[in-house]
């Protein structure tokens, strides 16, 4: 692997993401029903992992967005729905071992086509597959004109497909961990302090990791968050989030500022409600929209 190939000598000053800061630079209005402020397509959702999906959408309908789609292996979709009762479900093929087709491409096309933003990598487990599919999807990802989010293995197998990454220009999310963050730039190890920017400037994307966030030519540090955010679906959370503020007409670059902050502060109050390490996921979800009225007042 290369090391530091595209790092910027003299990176701007990242600017401070504070209520104040995020008051100024406000949301698309949600006047209207739940069209209206956006509909959010999720895909992933292997037969071991259908939770990850789960939550990245649930996290979505909390800051807001209207309708939800979860795409998933045909083997849990019907458990999924009825878990689920606020979302629209679809069924994707998958292998003996449950993990979701390429030729699941095939039922997205419309979906993709109705979707105002779309999550995925959420809950996929197998990476060869998830490239496959990523390339079975371009075509459908390439005729829309909404916001993508790559998460996990989606995200990890982005290199190299220059294509698809021409075709997502101006539109990409990435929520990178530090070991995908580095397979994206194809070095050794991952800094979010040095290496966001040229991260999103590869990729002509916003990225968000370790409560930084770029978009090739600004920074943004959050000022909230806690090591208890490490936690089993915590990541899937952060990417529902930003997909949800997405959906709701928020540029990419404002929708990850909003979501990571948002994220941030839902820890920040469990914290304070249960403690520095215990909650789960699922709870951060719940804490969302209590973050994000604070910052209507």
């Amino acid at each position: 692997m290369s090391r530091r190939a595209d790092r910027t000598d003299s990176p701007p000053a990242a600017r401070e993401v504070t209520p104040a800061m995020l008051r100024d630079w406000p949301l698309p209005d949600t006047d209207g029903g739940k069209y209206g402020r956006g509909q959010i397509l999720v895909i992933g959702g292997a037969r071991g992992t259908p939770g990850a999906a789960q939550l990245g959408g649930l996290s979505a309908l909390r800051v807001g967005a209207g309708r939800l789609t979860l795409a998933v292996a045909e083997s849990v979709a019907v458990p999924l729905a009825v878990a689920t009762p606020e979302a629209g479900v679809v069924g994707l093929p998958e292998d003996e071992k449950g993990s979701v087709l390429p030729s699941a491409a095939e039922r997205l096309h419309d979906a993709i086509g109705r979707a105002d933003a779309v999550v995925i990598g959420s809950g996929l487990d197998d990476p060869e597959l998830t490239g496959a599919l990523l390339d079975e999807l371009r075509p459908a990802l390439a005729d829309s004109t909404a916001p993508v989010l790559l998460d996990a293995f989606a995200l990890g197998v982005l290199a190299g497909r220059t294509g698809l990454v021409a075709d997502l220009a101006g539109r990409l999310v990435l929520t990178p961990n530090a070991e995908e963050g580095a397979r994206l730039l194809e070095q050794s190890d991952f800094d979010p302090d040095s290496d966001l920017l040229p991260l999103a400037r590869r990729y002509g994307a916003v990225v968000t990791a370790k409560g930084r966030v770029a978009d090739g030519a600004r920074l943004w540090r959050i000022t909230s968050g806690h090591s208890g955010l490490g936690t089993s679906g915590s990541g899937d959370v952060l990417a529902g989030a930003i997909a949800g503020l997405l959906a709701r007409g928020a540029e990419p670059a404002q929708a990850a500022c909003w979501g990571t902050h948002l994220h941030a502060v839902a820890g920040d109050r469990l914290i304070a409600a249960i403690g520095p390490m215990g909650f789960l996921a699922r709870e951060l979800a719940d804490a969302l929209p209590q973050a994000l009225a604070e910052l209507d007042r």
